[in-house]
């Protein structure tokens, strides 16, 4: 790929913003989870309650998503961006200044899922300043702010245990204005947006079954990215933790394990887009769904903690570029729609990152052992995968017939 080319196709400050707002926002989003360890030690929570705490900002996530992407539709990505972190700053304070009981966790932690709803509005941003032969990297690198994620993971556990996991909140405000006053610098709205339409024709995209369809593959790769960025910290501390066996895993080794696996499905979203653009996100995502289920299997054995790691890392490496290959698909079907339709898919891959660690959770619980959920999950995923590659093969005859002339 040339790359003055694709630097002269779009807006490269636009896609920085993206980037840095998706970012900062990622970070703030999982918090709960990467600092779950020190958090149910206040509380002494089960199994499921562990994994139902770190499962709701996912839940919020998705919920606010959908009015995000209505939103940046309607007045615009730049001016939809600041609002979503003006009002993250509320949730961050009831964290550092309160956060006393789990119910009032609970609450700040949905709340937080508005840091979350930035998926919608980042890459709507970046998505219309990139032609169709762009969309790929475009919003690989714009979504390759998950690595937020890693921030989180790394910095928060070794934050908490020197100064308290309230504080952390707190902190966290710091990068969150600087990335606001960089985004009302440098972010600006494509002149190709469309004009804004009524409320009744967002929801006209519920008509259309590649909406849902689309819903039901990113809710298995967005969905295990978040789910097991969040709950990663649990099940790595309870089946190799100190508590559990000799020499096991304090809470910040942990933390650094799972921000290793994070980096690896962050960074390799882009190159899921930019692999998407030349052999096609089709094709790509077929063999990405038969490893995952592969993976997911090895995991139902419990390996040692240096296997699983191996498999989480390579695991979340096909999550991510399964991520930015369905974004390669999306604006190709909706192009004139990509606020919503964004919105929308996104709120399907939150509620999949929210349903992953619950169950992981429950299952548990109820089972005493990790196994199960990684079997269940595997045998899901693989099912899954035999229906995207039917699904391909209608999608490949009708698109080609629409002469679109993007390699799928």
């Amino acid at each position: 790929m040339d790359a003055k080319a694709f630097r002269k196709a779009g807006h490269w400050p636009s896609l920085v913003s993206a980037f840095l707002y998706f970012d900062v926002s990622f970070m703030i989003w999982v918090m709960l989870g990467a600092l779950s360890l020190f958090v149910t030690k206040d509380f002494g929570l089960t199994a499921s309650q562990k994994a139902l705490m770190v499962a709701i900002p996912t839940l919020g996530g998705s919920i606010f998503r959908i009015p995000m992407g209505v939103l940046a539709d309607r007045i615009g990505s730049r001016r939809t961006g600041m609002i979503g972190m003006g009002l993250t700053v509320l949730p961050l304070l009831w964290g550092w200044l309160g956060g006393t009981t789990l119910n009032q966790v609970h609450a700040f932690g949905f709340l937080l899922g508005i840091a979350g709803a930035s998926f919608a509005v980042s890459l709507s941003l970046a998505s219309r300043w990139y032609p169709p032969e762009y969309q790929g990297l475009a919003m690989g690198i714009a979504g390759a702010g998950n690595s937020g994620t890693a921030l989180a993971t790394f910095f928060g556990p070794k934050l908490a245990e020197a100064y308290g996991w309230h504080s952390v909140f707190g902190m966290a405000l710091i990068p969150l204005l600087l990335v606001f006053g960089v985004y009302a610098l440098m972010a600006k709205d494509s002149p190709n947006q469309p004009p804004a339409k009524k409320l009744k024709d967002y929801l006209n995209m519920f008509r259309f079954a590649d909406t849902w369809w689309f819903c039901f593959f990113y809710s298995i790769t967005f969905g295990g990215f978040v789910g097991f960025s969040t709950y990663l910290s649990i099940f790595f501390f309870d089946q190799y933790g100190e508590a559990v066996v000799a020499g096991g895993l304090t809470k910040v080794q942990v933390g650094y394990i799972v921000t290793a696996v994070v980096i690896a499905g962050s960074f390799f979203r882009p190159l899921g887009g930019y692999l998407a653009d030349r052999v096609g996100g089709m094709k790509l995502l077929v063999v990405l769904f038969g490893l995952i289920s592969v993976q997911l299997l090895l995991l139902s054995t419990l390996p040692s903690r240096y296997l699983a790691l191996l498999l989480f890392i390579g695991m979340m490496m096909c999550l991510g570029m399964g991520n930015g290959s369905i974004f390669q698909i999306v604006p190709q079907r909706f192009p004139k729609e990509i606020g919503v339709v964004t919105g929308v898919v996104g709120a399907a891959g939150g509620l999949g990152g929210f349903v992953l660690p619950f169950a992981l959770g429950s299952l548990k619980e109820t089972t005493g052992s990790f196994s199960t959920g990684f079997l269940l999950a595997g045998c899901f995923v693989f099912a899954a995968s035999l229906l995207f590659y039917l699904r391909s093969l209608n999608w490949k005859k009708t698109w080609a017939a629409a002469g679109s002339g993007v390699n799928y």
